[in-house]
């Protein structure tokens, strides 16, 4: 046969076949779409698939992977298990004292010795003037003075609100020196505290051991009067004082107080300008060997912090 021929006829026969077979794809696509309908399972045909970014707000489209707000567009169960609510803030423990104030001064600053210029400035505290604040003192190995009334400050505070008070420090040591003995008492007047508490340890000659508490005397001149605030200072100042003996074991002063443990005083600032119920506590002698192995122990200063709160609950009525 001619190849020419040949061709053409086979042509012609598929083009038969292909118009033959036309009408029963339309006639089966026209039955395949009456029968679906819009719950079908296939795709649709009224929009394209859109891509991963093309939902998302302009903000989420341009997040990086792992940013929050490419966290925040994640559907899949995995990343909704990983968020988690953040933890409330532990409710404030209710005690005796709840409803109370107490400042808590911290006495000196360890960066006082590098700053004396400062501290040195005279300040008005009533009946006269002195130092803004002082170095303080330390053991005869270099334990400082600042140092540990930090540390036994803080133990007081956790204390005091276990109890349910309100503690205020004066400082944390967050400052490079001072605060100077006029802000001391102001920020007890102004937290309109219901006790004051300034912790210290002495620094006198070997051989003079024990605790003290000093309180204000009444005085009166310039921006100093203490009438108010005598009464209940010495009450706060007794009812430490019983108590710092009873936890610690430590006794009274031997050198001062006569063996009370209470010594008035008027030529303290943070005493002279307060208008609420305030003591100094000093808790040892730092130059006396015996006391300092107490001073430096953690174990007694936790001691010497719960003396001192016990003394301010019952102060307070707790």
């Amino acid at each position: 046969m001619d190849p020419d021929r040949s061709w053409f006829t086979r042509r012609s026969t598929l083009v038969v076949g292909v118009a033959a077979l036309a009408p029963a794809a339309l006639a089966g696509w026209v039955l395949t779409q009456a029968f679906a309908g819009p719950g079908s399972d296939g795709p649709s045909r009224s929009a394209p698939m859109s891509s991963s970014h093309s939902a998302l707000s302009p903000g989420q489209r341009d997040a990086k992977p792992g940013s929050a707000a490419d966290e925040g567009a994640s559907t899949s169960p995995s990343a909704s298990q990983s968020t988690t609510a953040a933890a409330p803030a532990p409710a404030p423990a209710k005690g005796p004292l709840t409803g109370r104030t107490v400042v808590v001064d911290p006495g000196h600053n360890a960066g006082n010795f590098e700053h004396t210029d400062e501290i040195d400035q005279q300040v008005d505290i009533g009946t006269g003037h002195k130092e803004c604040d002082t170095t303080g003192t330390t053991t005869n190995a270099g334990y400082k003075e600042a140092d540990f009334t930090l540390d036994v400050s803080k133990r007081l505070r956790t204390a005091l609100e276990a109890q349910g008070a309100k503690v205020v420090l004066t400082h944390q040591a967050d400052r490079p020196w001072g605060p100077c003995i006029t802000e001391r008492a102001r920020i007890g007047n102004e937290a309109k505290a219901d006790a004051v508490v300034s912790v210290h340890a002495d620094g006198v000659s070997a051989g003079n051991r024990g605790f003290h508490i000093i309180l204000p005397a009444k005085v009166k001149g310039g921006a100093a009067d203490t009438a108010k605030i005598v009464g209940p200072s010495r009450e706060l100042g007794e009812r430490i004082a019983g108590n710092f003996a009873r936890t610690t074991g430590s006794a009274p002063a031997n050198y001062l107080g006569s063996g009370t443990g209470l010594v008035v005083r008027d030529d303290l600032g943070g005493l002279n300008l307060s208008t609420q119920p305030k003591v100094f506590i000093e808790c040892g002698n730092m130059r006396d060997a015996k006391d300092a192995a107490q001073l430096t122990s953690p174990e007694w200063r936790q001691k010497a912090a719960q003396g001192i709160a016990d003394g301010i609950v019952g102060f307070l009525g707790g």
